[in-house]
């Protein structure tokens, strides 16, 4: 049977479903997320755009030719010289300035999950990298897809409207689309034994991720 991207989640569904249908996504969708919540989550995210940037500066040291060295490049440059900056001037709507977000103390679900994805890559290789971070990378646009074809989903008058419509846009459902691509390709010529390390560093980044939205929950009581 050939393996892919859907072989791949549908192994740790549980897991997967439990990380896009989170209580924290559930109340993005239906505005009745405390904000509390999300300002702790926005700063944390902050500290994870660093250390993914980080996790693509590995990429590029274990691109095997151009066209993987060429990739890893462009999504550190997208991240360094663009969403960094999205990021900031979004915080910065939500009451959080640069100066807060760069004395920010890593929470342990950040450390967590940052240092597990850098570990894949240092432990594994390009391959390894990229399923360690499939689950944001896919999953962020998945998660926008289901906020989007949920009946509960406010509309209007919605505050985190515009975090809806980032991950809904275009641009980045078509990297996402990409990336299951890329993956689809690598996935189907791995033997058995390969794939089954593959799903343990799935589930275990998407367990991570999981515990990201809850750390958000956590911080506001």
């Amino acid at each position: 049977m050939s393996q892919n991207f859907d072989t791949l989640k549908n192994a740790c569904l549980d897991q997967w479903q439990a990380y896009i249908q989170h209580p924290f996504v559930a109340g993005i969708s239906e505005a009745t997320l405390p904000a509390p919540a999300f300002r702790h989550y926005l700063q944390q995210d902050y500290l994870f755009l660093i250390h993914f940037a980080r996790a693509w500066g590995l990429a590029v040291y274990k691109s095997r030719d151009m066209s993987e060295l060429r990739h890893s490049l462009d999504n550190l440059k997208t991240i360094v010289d663009t969403e960094m900056g999205l990021h900031v001037d979004y915080c910065r709507a939500w009451g959080i300035d640069q100066e807060q977000l760069q004395n920010l103390p890593e929470a342990q679900e950040t450390l967590a999950y940052t240092r597990f994805v850098l570990d894949c890559g240092h432990r594994g290789d390009f391959l390894d990298l990229h399923v360690a971070m499939a689950p944001c990378l896919i999953g962020y646009a998945e998660i926008a897809d289901w906020i989007g074809a949920r009946p509960q989903t406010v509309t209007v008058d919605n505050p985190y409207q515009a975090w809806i419509d980032m991950y809904r846009d275009d641009e980045y459902q078509q990297a996402a689309r990409l990336e299951r691509a890329w993956l689809d390709e690598r996935l189907a010529d791995v033997s058995s034994a390969r794939f089954e390390q593959l799903t343990t560093t799935f589930r275990d980044a998407t367990r991570l991720e999981a515990a990201f939205w809850q750390m958000g929950m956590d911080a506001a009581g």
